[in-house]
């Protein structure tokens, strides 16, 4: 019998809320897979991929699918979030994770970047949330920007999470999702921030201009509510 490859895990933790995105305030369980193929200025996660400034010794941690599974089950959540990192570097190992999950009549939503395909099976996943990232990553263009990619999501019918640190960003949103073809009732735009204060400030400056677009504005619940508390 085939013995199903191990996830690179950097955390898994709930029940907690998602703080961001379409789903925002709803109880759920997250998975944190280790790894990412970028390296986002303002990343507020870099203890899953920066060993630079974290060990990975540490940080990571081989898990088959059950045993992720059954810490999840305890919980007693019906929605679980997976994100990284770069959840979609593991993709080929996703899948019996995804089967359980779904088996459990759970609702499975996968946070990416949006510059890595998913090929695995297409029912496995309630809810894609793609978050390709703009220039404030303080990335080339050519690295954090696959218009095929994007494209493949919108026909998923994902989701488009923005991080944004000033009004001025929303041009460059307007720019890709007029390329790509995201629905403006898919584009969500969230202001970056790991401390309440920001967060507030920033909805505040962003909201009546997100608003004349036609987008979707969200905050980051679980900054309002713990900080930048880990695990939370």
């Amino acid at each position: 019998m085939a013995i199903d490859p191990p996830l690179v895990v950097n955390e898994v933790f709930g029940p907690t809320i998602q703080g961001e995105g379409p789903a925002s305030g709803r109880r759920c369980g997250f998975v944190r897979l280790g790894r990412c193929n970028l390296s986002c200025a303002w990343c507020d996660t870099s203890h899953s991929w920066d060993w630079s400034r974290h060990d990975p010794a540490n940080e990571l941690e081989e898990r088959t699918a059950q045993s992720v599974f059954d810490e999840l089950a305890a919980m007693r959540v019906d929605m679980v979030v997976v994100t990284g990192g770069e959840p979609l570097l593991q993709w080929r190992r996703l899948p019996p994770l995804f089967r359980a999950c779904r088996a459990a009549g759970w609702e499975v939503h996968v946070e990416t970047a949006g510059t890595l395909p998913w090929s695995g099976p297409a029912d496995l996943v309630t809810q894609w949330v793609v978050s390709p990232k703009l220039a404030n990553s303080q990335m080339a263009l050519d690295r954090r920007y696959r218009p095929e990619v994007l494209a493949g999501f919108v026909r998923a019918g994902a989701a488009f999470k923005f991080v944004v640190t000033s009004p001025e960003d929303l041009e460059e949103i307007a720019t890709m999702a007029a390329e790509v073809h995201i629905p403006s009732r898919a584009v969500w735009v969230m202001p970056e921030g790991t401390d309440r204060d920001r967060v507030v400030r920033r909805t505040a400056a962003l909201a009546d201009a997100v608003i004349a677009r036609g987008w979707n504005l969200t905050t980051r619940l679980h900054v309002i509510a713990w900080g930048a508390q880990r695990g939370r």
